[in-house]
């Protein structure tokens, strides 16, 4: 059967791999190693179970610092009978730790006894009295830890698969080992290839890509409990990558060769494998990372072990295809040669905060932001391009949409793989709405102050329809009503009628046309939009830049359709200054520091308040104590300050508080 970019469902593909590999006695354990007890064992995971050879404590041991004795002795002792015990024939001083004299049972703590020299006399030193007096009696081994009180001879304490953390290695060495077996590191090779590579570090040029995935591949290895072996980049060379996989898979117990797995002219992955061994699958029904590959290579007959079949895993080239192949096939992998279980995430329900649309053929792994908003956990699906690594870095977990399910609206109850501790989830801030660059600035403040910032971009009208389904704590805007030149309150009483409300100004900014350097086209103001030599890109709809937009275009007397570039649309200032700075448009409104980041001229227009939405139930939480705490914090108001286009004289002012009027009636 062909299997050239032939997508197969998931579980197929596994049940393939895993066939493949129990027939090339790949199924269990690879090696085992007998490696000293030390802390270098930290990590490791068990091949043998651990059995006590010897009981802890192996004696009877004093639990304190104090005189061994017979219980019976003290059966008497009152507090106004008090029972005296002569040093030698009667008690003994021992320290913690101390095994016990052969006929004593208990220990009576120092301070809780009167050290005497004679009948009356304290004793010069409490440590070596003649005799002691006690006002209470002793039951049978009190304060003492009795042989096998931790561990007794014989039993397991460590089970094979175990692995081993600081505290299993006080357990080993208490029960008498020196050294543990543990299953060897399983060693991956990772192969980047692509002529469009380059190394970190090198000047980048028009067209180069810096090489990245094969240090997030070795970095998940580690992590899960391999030894990455980091190859050169190769070039597109047919020959050469073929060496060099040959190399790989002569020296190491796994390759995986990053890119090339797709059917471009220039996309080899498929042919190395089957010169070099075995295809079983070229092509995965999961989004993203559909042209995964799954191979067996042979061995060249010089190596050790030539008779050894070696898996090969072909990662696709996009960043976030790289990452979760890693997490679907080489993980569980890893853990199989190591002989523990797979990994199993925690896993939560949480309602859709927006409508997704999935491949109906494919399980689509799709990546959220995960928070308590009232009394709903929520999860904010994040962009879902292949190359957009910061997604995953963004990421609280994964929302699996296994495949025939083509889409779930808003409010759907999916179930997240999650990546964070759910602790984690209950101190997050949930923001959604206008995009401003000093949010970022509050979140690092946040992190700060122990709580978490997720942010998603939707546009100051979409924020207030958040507000409103109840799936944010608070949000940003700036909507301009043209009628009465004031900010937000209008578009409140659309949105958010009969709620309570805080409305508070967050900062005065400059909004202006982000132009390349220098100029070239001579760009002075709005009326530009309109000639024919100009590309604008724009904002996307609710966002209040565009609605700014479209009001100072109306005064102008100048269509949408006028403008070049109008239906062009970016969610962030960031987004439309790097649509600039690349060439892909000639313009587009932004604020100033959007223009700095990206070393673009600006041309002042407007100036603007930008303010934060926050209905009053969460204003009262706990949780959005911070954020009014930092908008009265004297340093984090300089830090914004100093952000070109910002002034923070208005932060922290209350425009409104209490229920809001209908927008009729506003």
């Amino acid at each position: 059967m062909a299997v050239y970019l032939h997508d197969i469902p998931l579980d197929q593909a596994q049940a393939r791999l895993r066939e493949a590999l129990e027939e090339a006695g790949l199924g269990g354990v690879l090696a085992e190693e007998y490696i000293p007890l030390d802390e270098r064992a930290v990590g490791r995971v068990l091949s043998r179970a651990v059995w006590a050879r010897i009981s802890s404590p192996h004696y009877h041991a004093s639990a304190m610092d104090g005189f061994a004795l017979r219980s019976a002795d003290t059966r008497e002792a009152m507090p106004t009978a008090p029972v005296s015990l002569l040093l030698g024939s009667q008690a003994q001083y021992v320290d913690t730790g101390d095994p016990l004299p052969d006929w004593a049972d208990a220990v009576v703590p120092i301070e809780q006894v009167e050290a005497l020299d004679s009948a009356d006399q304290p004793a010069a030193d409490p440590r070596k009295p003649q005799a002691i007096r006690l006002r209470a009696g002793l039951p049978p081994w009190a304060h003492v830890r009795p042989m096998g009180e931790d561990i007794v001879a014989t039993q397991l304490v460590l089970p094979a698969g175990h692995t081993v953390r600081p505290v299993d290695l006080g357990a080993a060495a208490a029960s008498g080992h020196t050294h543990l077996w543990a299953a060897r590191k399983p060693r991956a090779a990772v192969l980047p290839s692509g002529t469009e590579l380059i190394p970190v570090g090198q000047d980048v040029r028009r067209g180069d890509i810096i090489e990245f995935n094969s240090i997030v591949l070795a970095g998940q290895v580690n992590t899960w409990g391999g030894e990455a072996v980091r190859f050169p980049i190769t070039p597109d060379d047919f020959e050469l990558l073929c060496a060099r996989v040959q190399q790989a898979a002569d020296e190491n117990d796994l390759v995986l060769l990053n890119a090339g797995s797709s059917a471009g002219s220039e996309d080899f992955s498929a042919r190395v494998v089957e010169r070099l061994g075995e295809l079983l699958v070229h092509g995965v029904a999961v989004r993203p990372g559909h042209p995964v590959i799954l191979g067996m290579l042979r061995r060249s007959a010089g190596a050790a072990q030539p008779e050894r079949r070696v898996p090969v895993v072909g990662v696709p080239g996009y960043p976030v295809s790289a990452a979760l192949t890693g997490e679907i096939f080489v993980e569980p992998l890893l853990s199989r040669w190591l002989g523990r279980g797979a990994f199993q995430p925690i896993e939560v329900e949480a309602a859709l905060t927006r409508k997704v649309t999935s491949p109906a053929g494919d399980d689509d792994f799709m990546r959220v932001v995960v928070g308590r908003v009232g009394t709903r956990l929520l999860a904010a699906p994040l962009s879902r391009g292949a190359g957009v690594i910061t997604s995953l870095v963004r990421a609280d977990g994964i929302a699996v949409l296994p495949r025939g399910v083509q889409g779930l609206e808003a409010g759907s109850n999916v179930r997240v793989r999650l990546y964070r501790a759910p602790e984690e989830l209950e101190r997050t801030v949930f923001a959604i709405g206008s995009h401003d660059l000093t949010l970022d600035l509050l979140a690092q403040h946040l992190a700060e102050r122990g709580r978490r910032l997720v942010s998603a971009n939707v546009g100051s009208q979409g924020g207030l329809v958040a507000l409103r389904r109840g799936e944010a704590h608070l949000a940003g805007s700036h909507l301009l009503d043209p009628d009465s030149g004031e900010y937000n309150l209008r578009y409140l009483g659309q949105y958010l009628a009969g709620r309570e409300v805080r409305l508070v100004a967050w900062v005065n900014r400059e909004q202006g046309l982000l132009v390349p350097k220098g100029n070239p086209k001579g760009v002075q103001g709005l009326a530009d939009l309109a000639r024919e030599d100009m590309r604008f890109i724009n904002r996307q709809r609710g966002a209040g830049t565009r609605v700014l937009l479209d009001y100072h275009l109306q005064r102008l007397g100048i269509r949408a359709e006028q403008v070049q570039g109008y239906e062009q649309e970016e969610y962030t200032h960031l987004a439309v200054a790097a649509a600039v700075a690349s060439g892909r448009a000639d313009c587009g409104l932004g604020v100033t520091a959007a223009a700095q980041a990206l070393e673009l001229d600006f041309i002042p227009l407007f100036h603007e308040r930008y303010d934060l939405v926050i209905p009053e139930e969460y204003a009262q939480n706990e949780l959005l104590k911070p954020v009014f705490d930092l908008m009265q914090d004297a340093a984090f108001r300089r830090e914004v300050s100093a952000m070109p286009g910002y002034d923070v004289s208005v932060m922290g002012r209350v425009i409104h508080l209490g229920s809001i009027e209908p927008a009729e009636r506003a």
